[in-house]
């Protein structure tokens, strides 16, 4: 599936997600098992030490997982179920500071059966975004955290 660049909240997902709107987050690409978000960080996503806290790392991280095991749109046979997370693990490699945009590349690895691998590279670069629309850099930062997803398909309740 081609790539396509988005403005808004333009998945499904998204829709009632109030965490990921409170964080401000949108959406720069998604495609089949793909995903890239970004966010700036504020000073209510900072912890003691000056420096964004790690649940809010972990969050950021978290969404772009969720947008690139579901589908925007579902094919035929997949409205009725949803991807959701069995165990994520997370490297925090160096710290992200107030006003630095975070970026998220979410890619899936592998898929076999209703079970998925993801890899996900969190970048922090200074400095305002482009506007959605807009290429993104090659390289969005320096890489801040590594977050691994193991998914599973399940039935929608």
């Amino acid at each position: 599936m081609a790539e396509t660049t988005l403005s808004g909240p333009t998945h499904q997902i998204l829709e009632n997600d109030y965490a990921s709107e409170w964080m401000g987050i949108q959406v720069l690409a998604l495609s089949d098992g793909h995903a890239t978000i970004r966010m700036t960080l504020r000073q209510e996503m900072l912890n003691g030490f000056g420096m964004a806290h790690g649940g809010m790392i972990f969050a950021f991280g978290d969404t772009a997982f969720a947008l690139a095991c579901n589908p925007a749109v579902p094919a035929p046979g997949e409205e009725n179920s949803i991807t959701v997370a069995s165990g994520v693990d997370i490297n925090f490699l160096k710290p992200a500071f107030r006003g630095q945009v975070l970026t998220a590349v979410a890619d899936r690895r592998s898929s076999a059966g209703r079970s998925g691998l993801y890899d996900i590279q969190i970048f922090a670069g200074d400095g305002q975004a482009s506007e959605p629309g807009q290429p993104t850099p090659a390289q969005p930062g320096e890489l801040v955290a590594e977050f691994r997803g193991r998914s599973r398909t399940i039935p929608k309740k």
